[in-house]
């Protein structure tokens, strides 16, 4: 029997959602009552309830939480709101129940297969993470550590996704931004042009306008959104995770974290920022140097680059000394044309078709696809990708349904903030990136077990797969079948020769800034600094080396440190593992359908079934190593300038 997609409400989102939600907890709450009624099962069937709880658990889960950044009805996102704390003041619950543990703790592994014995192993991992195996003062407080901290992940993304900030100028101060912008931000009344810190505005202005004051003052107001009221939040969200790790017996939330990464520890965090500091520095030296000569042509005493300034200063070198103008190089992208090209590409890459299906939705501007393989629906994606009020800020793929092979087809949401217009190469790069992590969530969702369904392996993996993905963007071949300016005429492949020479350039100060947001995200939360903008210029101009500006707050609008906690270095890890996976495709082929099926069948499809080092050391027939990254960190940006020396 064909499995059908979840049905999404055509009107009355609140209904819908209660009821969906509520029913869902109540089918949790339920089987796991079934599971403590004393009747003697053997491990599988144990282990099937708790799959079965599991479900539905994640089921209630998902929805509230992707309606919360997407809805565009504050009521609504308050509903959703409410109703996640539900859900995680359940999963507390479960994580804190004695007699749940002891009933899956009394089973034995003998006889599982390895996706059952690897479930078993889980779940027992994760109890002993909540807390179960403590005393009954300790597990009341975790319980009300746990509580809070929900709340204040909700009050930290709300404040960044509510706190959406605008300069006004004079239209001669937009000077040197592209035509089409221009033309989209006619002036108001009084004459003047608004710009917001969303995305589309913000990016064109910091990277184009030639009015200094215009970027710096554009470059204040977005890295001081959430301030004042995300400093106290990030305070106590710092101090109660600290508590927990504590509570916990590890010596640092860091350490806590790390613990079921990759990485291992909180201190092979700090090793790694220092290696890969080491690897970026003198590449980073080189851009650096290049930047400062430039600035000095405009103002002859700078003595620094300052975060208003690097955008503009790295476009400028490539526009004069690579020849590639951004301003151009958008023409070629109407986001219709790449989002079609982008389904055309990963559909011949990975052997999938996506099939448009009008179905009910939160938003007019979403489109929803069903995706096929040979001939077989297997999930439905929705991509919503232009900002609006309410709407998240950055950009993430989100789930929302877990597949479950005979049971439900996975279906996951990219949630973006991009032109409706013309894209930057950018943004084409970040739409590629995101749509990666869809692609993992839909083809690994065929799992017996919801806790490896899709993109579920080790936290600090799962970067590595999107940024991979990017490579396709890069692709003179595959970028002219759709990439098209207003004549229909193709990119032609010598600018994107051009295009991929000038992305050399600025890759040091690129990875150092990483490096940056790594460091910051580690040791706010290792060292819980009283001054955290203190803390934040100082780490990241020590490791960036480019300027912050002064009166900003880049940590209250930096929402990692809500997801990621401590681990924002695993995009520089999945990083280092993304370019030794690369290194297994003919770069004069990528369309290899023997390597790419590969990489779909033993990366993708697996999920989070196995160890993510076992994943990639069966697709490259050896462990990862950081080879391939250190190469592509160590080749010089060459200029045309340079091409044409004698």
């Amino acid at each position: 029997m064909a499995l059908e997609p979840l049905v999404l409400p055509s009107a009355d989102w609140s209904d819908w959602l209660s009821g969906h939600v509520r029913g869902n907890l109540r089918t949790s709450a339920e089987t796991l009552e079934l599971l403590k009624d004393d009747t003697p099962r053997d491990t599988a069937a144990v282990l099937g309830l708790w799959n079965d709880a599991d479900i539905a658990l994640r089921g209630a889960e998902l929805a509230a939480a992707l309606v919360v950044q997407v809805h565009p009805e504050p009521d609504v996102r308050r509903l959703a709101e409410e109703l996640v704390q539900q859900v995680d003041r359940v999963r507390t619950d479960h994580d804190l129940d004695r007699v749940l543990y002891d009933i899956v703790a009394a089973t034995e592994s003998a006889g599982l297969d390895e996706a059952a014995s690897r479930m078993r192993e889980h779940v027992l991992r994760d109890f002993r993470r909540g807390g179960v195996d403590r005393d009954d003062r300790t597990r009341a407080r975790l319980r009300e550590i746990s509580e809070r901290l929900t709340l204040l992940d909700q009050d930290f993304g709300r404040a960044i996704r509510d706190d959406v900030r605008a300069i006004r100028l004079t239209p001669e101060r937009l000077e040197g931004l592209p035509a089409d912008f221009i033309a989209a931000h006619p002036p108001a009344e009084d004459g003047l042009v608004t710009i917001t810190t969303d995305y589309p505005d913000y990016l064109p202005l910091r990277t184009y306008a030639r009015d200094a004051e215009a970027r710096r003052d554009l470059t204040v107001e977005f890295e001081t959104r959430g301030w004042p009221a995300n400093d106290a939040v990030l305070h106590e969200m710092f101090d109660l995770r600290d508590e927990k790790a504590r509570l916990l017996g590890y010596d640092s939330w860091p350490d806590y974290d790390a613990d079921v990464k990759m990485i291992g520890t909180g201190d092979a965090i700090a090793e790694f920022i220092e290696r890969i500091s080491t690897a970026a520095d003198a590449a980073s030296r080189r851009d650096l140097d290049a930047l400062l000569a430039r600035r000095r042509e405009d103002e002859p005493t700078a003595t620094t680059v300052d975060r208003s300034e690097v955008g503009y200063y790295t476009e400028l070198i490539r526009r004069e000394q690579y020849d590639v103008d951004a301003r151009q190089v958008r023409r070629y992208f109407d986001f219709t044309r790449v989002r079609a090209g982008l389904l055309e590409i990963t559909g011949r890459l990975f052997g999938l078709e996506y099939r448009p299906v009008d179905v009910p939705r939160w938003h007019e501007e979403v489109t929803a696809y069903d995706v096929y393989a040979d001939g077989e629906r297997r999930g439905r994606i929705y991509l919503d990708l232009h900002p609006r009020e309410g709407k998240y800020k950055h950009a993430a793929q989100f789930d929302l349904v877990g597949g479950i092979t005979d049971r439900l087809l996975p279906e996951g949401v990219l949630v973006c903030n991009f032109s409706r217009g013309l894209m930057e190469h950018q943004h084409v790069v970040t739409l590629f990136h995101e749509f990666g992590h869809l692609i993992h969530h839909v083809l690994g969702g065929r799992q017996d077990w919801a806790r490896f369904s899709g993109v579920a392996t080790e936290w600090d993996f799962v970067e590595a797969p999107s940024q991979l993905l990017e490579e396709w963007a890069w692709d003179a071949t595959i970028l002219g079948t759709f990439a098209v300016d207003e004549t229909g005429t193709a990119i032609p492949a010598e600018l994107v020769r051009r295009m991929r020479a000038a992305q050399d350039f600025g890759k040091g100060i690129s990875v150092l800034t990483q490096v940056g947001y790594t460091a910051m995200s580690y040791l706010l939360h290792r060292d819980r600094p009283a001054d955290q903008t203190e803390a934040v210029f100082d780490i990241m101009e020590r490791h960036s080396r480019i300027a912050g500006l002064p009166g900003t707050h880049f940590q209250t609008a930096f929402g990692h440190l809500a997801g990621y906690t401590s681990a924002y270095y695993t995009y520089l890890w999945s990083l280092v593992i993304a370019k030794d996976l690369f290194s297994a495709f003919d770069i004069g082929d990528l369309f290899d359908p023997s390597v790419a099926h590969r990489y779909r069948d033993r990366i993708l499809a697996p999920g989070g079934s196995r160890d993510a080092a076992d994943l990639v050391a069966a697709f490259l027939g050896r462990p990862f190593t950081f080879d391939a990254f250190a190469t592509w960190l160590d080749r010089a940006p060459v200029s045309n300038a340079t091409r044409s020396a004698p």
